[in-house]
């Protein structure tokens, strides 16, 4: 039902997103993009591309009046660091996609590489992702995400209410709910610019309001929880997801592990806890999806490791490019971006229709007959 693809390189003209498949009459306009583009860039650790850039996205398609018109959404995100000639990089650094992307395309240098497999593409994903999430706040969806783990310095406290995170998550440098935490990551990010290191870490994205039912059991490739997984582990670094408990949960018994179920005349059927994270067989219960990734510490290190000249084949030290220390703030909003997407594809397949009115009726009768099947 939704796709987007992206375009652009990391010092190229622009990045550009189309979204395809949207109803008529949604609401949008860039500010609303841009307000997620801006969280986009925020985080303690960031290197100084982010101050160059300050990202804003133009919507160049699909919009009228304020709102979509059925068409492909087009967004244009300009590169005030364009350049049009760069030097070849023949050093390729270890971690990254660099020697094997040369080695698939037949390059003799990684610079045609690592422009397009460069984190900058995701904020191209970020803008898309925007327009989806807007979607979404149609039908009382929101997303957020915050940083639980970074080096290895863990979140201890968290507020009891889940909507109770996000306020305390903006307000942190490193989009860290727990201020104790905060203090700790901050110092330890600090440690690792002074060593001329990198570090990575966990972040979870929640999302609350969502009807039971979306996804399917049915077949392998329309299970909700293995898209947002994909979606997910197709963001630069991140090396691991999992939903709910998820590791944890193969270390604990299945009778302290289940979601069990009760039922109220005013509530119906509901589960007395949320082990699984918002899906049971790749299909949303109606309870918060509890989603995370890791991602790896970032491969771009200013004490740069051993690696081996693609032309003369002699050892030399990796190249050295501008980067961040620790990147594992912004990847929550990518990852934002990414499970709306997911949800939304997952709305649309559930609801359809060609305009939003449509959509918003469907999904009315489905609540009605959710209501009346817990009667």
């Amino acid at each position: 039902m939704l796709r987007f693809l992206t375009a652009g390189e990391s010092h190229g003209r622009a990045l550009v997103a189309v979204l395809e498949g949207l109803p008529a009459g949604l609401p949008i306009d860039e500010e609303y993009i841009n307000a997620q583009m801006a969280r986009r860039q925020f985080g303690y650790g960031r290197g100084g591309r982010m101050q160059i850039e300050q990202d804003r996205a133009e919507i160049a398609s699909g919009v009228m009046r304020g709102a979509t018109i059925g068409a492909p959404v087009a967004l244009w995100i300009g590169n005030r660091d364009w350049r049009k000639d760069e030097p070849d990089i023949t050093r390729p650094r270890p971690g990254h996609t660099d020697l094997v992307g040369a080695l698939k395309y037949g390059f003799d240098e990684v610079r045609r590489v690592l422009e397009r497999s460069s984190a900058r593409e995701t904020a191209a994903r970020v803008a898309a992702g925007a327009v989806c999430r807007r979607l979404l706040e149609e039908f009382g969806v929101r997303i957020f995400s915050h940083v639980t783990e970074i080096g290895g310095q863990v979140v201890r406290e968290r507020p009891e209410r889940w909507e109770d995170i996000p306020a305390r998550a903006e307000a942190s440098e490193v989009r860290c709910a727990d201020p104790d935490a905060e203090r700790r990551i901050k110092a330890a990010i600090d440690a690792a610019a002074e060593r001329g290191d990198t570090l990575g870490g966990v972040f979870e994205v929640v999302a609350l309001g969502l009807p039971p039912g979306l996804g399917s059991y049915v077949h392998w490739d329309r299970k909700l929880d293995a898209r947002l997984a994909a979606a997910l582990m197709s963001i630069n670094a991140i090396k691991g997801v999992e939903l709910g408990l998820g590791f944890e949960a193969a270390r604990t018994p299945g009778s302290r592990l289940q979601d069990e179920i009760f039922y109220d005349p005013a509530r119906g059927f509901y589960r007395g806890s949320n082990r699984a994270g918002g899906t049971e067989g790749g299909v949303t219960t109606g309870d918060p999806l509890v989603v995370r990734a890791a991602m790896k510490p970032l491969s771009t290190l200013r004490t740069p490791l051993r690696s081996v000249d693609i032309r003369t084949k002699e050892p030399v030290e990796a190249v050295v490019v501008r980067g961040d220390v620790c990147a594992v703030p912004a990847a929550g909003v990518i990852g934002e971006a990414m499970v709306a997407f997911v949800l939304a594809d997952a709305f649309l397949e559930k609801f359809g229709g060609d305009a939003l009115a449509h959509t918003r009726a469907a999904y009315e009768r489905y609540l009605v007959e959710i209501r009346r099947a817990q009667a």
